[in-house]
């Protein structure tokens, strides 16, 4: 697929205090509510010289401020939680496995989301070796088994993500926001690829509505709310046989704001 120009966020990201993953065990936030905004890397920019006048920290693993993260989707030959999504189920679950490549970690993960909107995730560490499939190892099946409504056996790999991943932290560590460049999407099954060019997927994390000096910062800014999942919309670009239709309109969305047509390959 063919290399989408994209902003250098190095410089910007300089101008932020630095925050280290164990500072940040304290806003783990693995019960949460989130706010996802979609925005293009040119206002990112602006985001982040906002950020860091209002005295946002920025997280930093083996000095680096970017992350590359690549995860695996996994779902059942019927799309189970690919179509529990679609057709507004507010209780369901996505299973993925995903490595945080800067630290050399992968896990198993979990996401519940329950019928008031809040997230919870659970994980459980596995070899980097097993991102695509693990089938084999006994203790992630069993914690599968025991944290969600599917078993191992009657899942597949449905689609990878690979991003590049800021997180910021607001002064008082009540909040975390991730910010996700340069999406790139690959469908096992259809074998077509897709990215989301220019796009950014911000996600503003907490544990419940307090107040955000980052909401009011993108109000300001005129950055747009958007629910969206990086899994569905995914599958909406690279399965043909899938019934996308609520999911278009994001898709829409997402080219009208970046001005570009989203190409699939």
């Amino acid at each position: 697929m063919e290399e989408n120009k994209h902003i250098s966020f190095v410089e910007p990201l300089q101008a932020l205090r630095p925050i280290t993953l164990p500072e940040m065990d304290s806003i783990k936030l693995m019960n949460r509510i989130d706010s996802k905004y979609l925005t293009t890397e040119a206002m990112l920019l602006r985001i982040l010289s906002a950020a860091a006048a209002a005295g946002y920290r920025v997280l930093v693993t083996e000095d680096m401020r970017i992350s590359p993260y690549d995860s695996v989707y996994f779902d059942t030959a019927g799309l189970k939680m690919f179509y529990d999504h679609h057709n507004r189920r507010l209780v369901r679950q996505k299973v993925r496995t995903r490595s945080y490549v800067n630290s050399g970690t992968t896990f198993l993960e979990i996401k519940r989301k329950n019928n008031k909107g809040r997230t919870k995730k659970k994980r459980i560490a596995i070899p980097v070796t097993e991102l695509m499939d693990f089938q084999a190892d006994a203790p992630a099946c069993e914690y599968l088994a025991s944290h969600s409504w599917f078993r191992a056996g009657d899942l597949f790999p449905a689609v990878e993500t690979l991003f590049h991943r800021i997180t910021l932290v607001n002064p008082a560590l009540t909040e975390r926001l991730t910010i996700d460049t340069r999406l790139c999407f690959k469908n096992f099954r259809s074998g077509k690829e897709t990215s989301l060019q220019d796009a950014v997927i911000i996600e503003l994390k907490q544990d419940g509505r307090a107040a955000s000096q980052m909401k009011n910062i993108l109000l300001d800014l005129r950055v747009k709310p958007l629910r969206v999942s990086k899994y569905c919309i995914a599958l909406t670009l690279t399965d043909p046989l899938a019934k996308t239709g609520r999911f278009k309109i994001k898709v829409r969305t997402i080219e009208k704001t970046i001005g570009k047509k989203l190409v699939t390959i």
